[in-house]
């Protein structure tokens, strides 16, 4: 007959063992709000009480693309089949600016039909646990990372092509996956360019390095806006926030502010604007 002392010691093993175990996940609560930001450490997803979007009226000078991107998540949160995106381009375009509006608007056309999910360009890697997650959700959900690239030593790539297609269990038909990117091929030229000088088959190197964004279905390109551009801008956020200022004077000082910040983009012109409500009080 084993002794109470081997029963102890039992127990205590047991309980040290179940101590070691990770504890199982309570299952994400995706009606809990319409955003969410994961959390790769702590494998949760944290909602969202107000996503900071913009009107999708205000972003002026993108109409082809926004159509498009439009488009494209009215069909996913129908049901219908729609393809991963990738927003690249000129820098301060409303490129995040344009997911998150979408999400707003779709969400106002379908209450509830969408869940915009960010994850952090420094929480790729955790991706795969993201999907398994959601995996038997029934809420359609909208992946977003922002300003997603990669670095010479960086190899997280590899896991996201995987994740995006090609995996073997591939992405969830209710998961969508749009990332913006001032780089089209999401790696920098001089990496690319490296690869082709120093590897025994170059075009297999470079094949390696740019099939990443042919994982992405749309390819929606930013370009510098015009000057007229920018002015419409900038006259539609006066508008929006009710500023009063002579034509003539906003003209003038809307062009000068662009000048001295060496760029004309929907970040600049929303930049002046806010210095110009500042200053009306």
């Amino acid at each position: 007959m084993p002794s109470p002392d081997l029963y102890g010691m039992l127990h205590r093993l047991v309980g040290a063992v179940e101590r070691l175990a990770p504890p199982v996940l309570p299952e994400a609560d995706l009606h809990a709000a319409d955003a969410f930001v994961w959390e790769g450490g702590a494998r949760q997803l944290r909602p969202v009480e107000r996503v900071a979007a913009v009107p999708l009226e205000l972003l002026v000078g993108i109409d082809r693309v926004r159509d498009i991107l439009l488009g494209n998540t009215r069909r996913f949160a129908a049901g219908r089949p729609a393809n991963n995106a990738l927003l690249w381009g000129a820098r301060g375009m409303g490129k995040s600016s344009l997911i998150k509006a979408i999400h707003q608007k779709i969400n106002d056309e379908r209450p509830g039909a969408l869940a915009l999910i960010e994850i952090h360009r420094e929480e790729i890697d955790s991706l795969p646990k993201l999907l398994q997650r959601l995996t038997r959700a029934a809420r359609r959900c909208l992946i977003f990372c922002d300003d997603l690239s990669f670095d010479a030593a960086d190899t997280s790539y590899k896991s996201l092509k995987a994740v995006l297609e090609g995996g073997i269990e591939g992405r969830p038909e209710t998961v969508l996956f749009y990332a913006t990117s001032n780089r089209r091929h999401l790696m920098p030229r001089e990496m690319i360019e490296n690869e082709r000088s120093s590897a025994i088959h170059p075009g297999e190197s470079i094949e390696e390095k740019v099939s990443l964004s042919d994982r992405f279905g749309l390819w929606l390109g930013f370009h510098p806006c015009s000057q007229d551009d920018y002015l419409s801008m900038v006259e539609g956020y006066v508008r929006q926030h009710c500023i009063r200022i002579p034509p003539e004077s906003l003209r003038r000082e809307a062009l000068e502010w662009a000048q001295t910040r060496g760029a004309r983009s929907g970040r600049v012109a929303w930049q002046y604007v806010q210095d110009l409500a500042g200053r009306q009080a």
